[in-house]
């Protein structure tokens, strides 16, 4: 992808997660990686009216070269990208939103943790695998504890968290920031739109189902679809 095609794209995606709610006013944020550096959406911008002139350009370094001011979050997906590369999967899309259902889903498992008088399980994942298409298109989804918007600690979580599941065979494609909203990535920024999707529609599917929730699938069904489909759970 060009670096013109990835401008381009950048702002279809933004609109489209825009006009369909999954991010509101100026929340979220998308990146791609590109071969001499990045491209990010500005500060404080609404993904619904990016213009493709105005995303800010940072070299490999993450420095600033043009556009408008890039957002602060971009110290946490490069180091989404350096994680992802180390892996052996190199991620070229990140995509940040506070999605309303991801982010009530966070706020019960908190609220959950202080009823019970502790603190977030460092090794929490957010949703059990209810779904065949969430274990296939999603994956496991590590749940970070809270840190405020830009805490250098919380990019080292993430990174921390993607060698940890890369140490035992899988792929991290999400992560969710606690309080705050997942940090989804992939190939381009539509492949990446789609595990955003289907991570936020997981989490609707838990919220209407309420405190009783759904049995997730067994071991044997989920083994089933890493052999059929390679999923990464």
């Amino acid at each position: 992808m060009s670096e013109a095609q990835a401008r381009d794209e950048i702002c279809r995606v933004g609109r489209s997660l825009f006009e369909r709610g999954y991010v509101h006013a100026t929340a979220g944020n998308i990146s791609v990686r590109l071969a001499d550096g990045f491209l990010i959406t500005p500060t404080d911008a609404c993904l619904g009216t990016l213009r493709p002139e105005a995303l800010a350009r940072l070299d490999a370094q993450g420095q600033q070269l043009s556009g408008e001011r890039a957002s602060k979050t971009i110290a946490l997906h490069r180091r989404i990208y350096e994680a992802t590369e180390a892996a052996g999967r190199p991620a070229a899309c990140v995509i940040h939103t506070h999605s309303t259902a991801l982010v009530a889903c966070s706020l019960k498992a908190f609220a959950a943790d202080a009823l019970a008088g502790g603190a977030l399980d460092p090794q929490a994942e957010l949703l059990p695998p209810i779904t065949p298409y969430f274990v296939m298109k999603v994956g496991r989804v590590p749940h970070i504890a809270y840190h405020r918007p830009g805490d250098p600690a919380a990019a080292e979580r993430v990174a921390q968290a993607i060698a940890a599941h890369a140490a035992q065979g899988r792929q991290l494609r999400a992560v969710m920031l606690a309080r705050l909203g997942p940090n989804v990535w992939h190939d381009t920024p539509a492949s990446a739109m789609a595990v955003l999707e289907e991570l936020e529609e997981t989490a609707r599917l838990v919220q209407a189902l309420g405190p009783d929730g759904a049995p997730p699938l067994t071991e044997p069904q989920i083994d089933e679809l890493r052999q059929a489909f390679g999923a990464h759970w």
